[in-house]
């Protein structure tokens, strides 16, 4: 038997699917990251540090990602609409004599004053008003216990960052195939009155094709990643 999907609904006023980002730049990906999707599941489970085992069981396995613009906002593709950028310092504000507010101010890896000073300028990427259909496939082993704990959480799941607060249950079933799956999504949003955007496949399709740098191999201090390929499509006519 092939292993199932499960399926995750990701709607919130604001999302951010880091892929790129450097320094002061933190930017998005116009959809979910499997490292942004598998690092969901890991709160839900609890689990912190490395957590190598648990996602080389997720590397190869399957990941597909449906957009959906509310029905009354649809201009065009919503890869290319414009994103949130936020203007956001960091360490500003805080007593350097006082022992605990030291703390937060960013120094140097040596543990050093920040050349320039503590507080730092950042700018920070946005997805507007969307929803996902995120359809993963889980080793058959674990689907029952990841179900579980996307009901009952034992961290708090986000949605890329910690301040992008889901505005839905992100779990919406277990199925045994991946057309079930899209089935399932495809009467949510139309329940929510919203309107298919564009898809997002695992490998080479006809289509977009790109490499992503986001199958996560090691979390923890220290993270790595390997590339996979996908294609993005248009929403089907």
């Amino acid at each position: 038997m092939p292993d199932p999907y499960i399926l995750l609904w990701l709607e919130a006023p604001l999302q951010s699917w880091g892929h790129d980002s450097r320094f002061g730049r933190r930017d998005t990906l116009p959809f979910p990251t499997k490292s942004g999707v598998l690092g969901l599941l890991c709160c839900a489970l609890g689990a912190g540090g490395k957590q190598r085992k648990l996602l080389a069981e997720f590397a190869e396995l399957d990941m597909q990602i449906a957009a959906y613009a509310r029905a009354d906002n649809v201009k065009g593709s919503a890869r290319h609409l414009p994103l949130l950028r936020d203007f956001h310092m960091v360490g500003s504000g805080y007593d350097a004599k006082d022992p605990w507010q030291i703390l937060l101010i960013p120094k140097t890896s040596q543990g050093k004053k920040a050349v320039g000073g503590g507080t730092k300028l950042t700018y920070r990427f946005y997805i507007q008003d969307m929803a996902f259909a995120v359809m993963l496939q889980v080793p058959e082993k674990r689907a029952e216990e990841l179900c579980d704990y996307l009901r009952n959480p034992v961290w708090d799941i986000y949605l890329g960052r910690k301040t992008c607060v889901p505005t839905e249950f992100v779990f919406q079933g277990l199925f045994s195939n991946a057309e079930e799956t899209r089935e399932k999504a495809q009467e949510l949003a139309e329940q929510k009155h919203r309107t298919g955007i564009f898809i997002v496949l695992q490998g080479e399709h006809a289509g977009e094709v790109y490499s992503v740098n986001d199958v996560p191999l090691q979390f923890g201090s220290v993270k790595r990643y390997r590339d996979r390929m996908i294609t993005v499509q248009d929403w089907p006519v």
